[in-house]
Formats: structure tokens, sequence, C-alpha cells
């Protein structure tokens, strides 16, 4: 089974969201700050994530996740076909078929991740999903991509872990303002 990862922009002071990320609002300016550095230039993208579609086999979001960014990547996944499972007590009929919509917890969307990436990698989105991830002990790698800005309010990605989770740093790099940390849950 391939490895279930948390992949995320933060800001220093540890948030992954500006306040006014909404479906209604938008990014922002400061939830874009979090983001663009990824594609303002081809070659950080090719360097920091290399053959990221085709090492992953699935996603599993969180439903903000899905609310938020659903228009952002024009009525598709984030990874273009790679298939998205979507943790929600609220499902969507008439939805993409690449959006498969979970219901009955994130151990039955693991369970329907894992057999539509085989061997590849499962990527997770959203800070209360990946700390549901992290609580259950379903977290093999966490990437922080820490950027150079104090934002001062938003979502954080850590703010409600019920329990020390041991880590080993496997690399650190950097690409302009970003430092990128690369850790393997340990245990």
């Amino acid at each position: 089974m391939g490895n279930v990862v948390i992949d995320m922009s933060m800001s220093l002071d540890g948030y992954i969201a500006a306040p006014n990320d909404t479906p209604e609002q938008g990014l922002g300016e400061d939830g874009m700050r979090l983001h663009n550095w990824m594609f303002d230039d081809a070659t950080v993208f090719e360097r920091v994530y290399g053959d990221l579609t085709e090492n992953t086999g699935a996603v599993i979001m969180g439903r903000r996740s899905y609310d938020n960014s659903i228009e952002a990547w024009g009525g598709k996944g984030p990874l273009g076909e790679v298939p998205c499972f979507v943790v929600t007590h609220r499902p969507i009929e008439g939805a993409d078929p690449l959006f498969t919509f979970v219901t009955d917890g994130i151990e039955s969307a693991l369970a329907k991740a894992q057999e539509a990436a085989g061997d590849k990698r499962i990527g997770l989105m959203g800070a209360n999903l990946d700390q549901q991830f992290l609580a259950a002990g379903l977290v093999n790698e966490i990437r922080i991509h820490l950027l150079d800005v104090l934002l001062g309010g938003g979502r954080r990605l850590f703010d409600e872990l019920p329990k020390r989770t041991e880590l080993e740093l496997t690399g650190v790099s950097q690409t302009g303002g970003v430092t990128h940390l690369e850790y393997r849950v340990a245990g």
C-alpha cells in the first residue's frame, strides 16, 4: 500500500488558510500567497514535487477543502484525473464522478482510497481531516512548505492534536522564500 501523506503550505505562524478563506470570498491575497509559490515558477513545482500526479493514486479531502477549491480546479480534482474521496456528512448529488463522497468516516475513506491507489501515495487535504488521520495513527509522511510570512490568523494545521506525535526529519530544501520540510511519522 502507498504512503498516506500530508503535504501542506503553511505560514511561519502555523496557518494553512487565511481568515477570509471561504467558498464565497475565495482564497484572498493571503491564501494565494500560501499557494502560488508552487505555480509562479514551473521549475519550482518540478523540483519540489517531481512526478506528483504520476505518483499519487488518490486524494482524501474534507468537505471544506472540496467546497473552497472546486471552482479553482475547474470542477475537476486537484491532480487532474486522480480519484478524490471527500469525507463529509453532506454528500453532493451530481458531482463529477472523479469525486466519491464518503459519509462513514476516515477509515472507510482510506480503504476506498487504498483500493483506488494501489501502491501509489495517498494525499490528504484539509486541516481537520489531517488532524483526524494523525490522531488515528494513519499518516506515514508529513511535508510542510513553510513560507516566510506571518499571517496572524486563519486555520491552523496542527491546532487540535490529541497526543504527542514523534517525527523523523527526512529532508530539508529551499526554493525562494519557502523552506520544504519532510518528515516520516515515527512509530
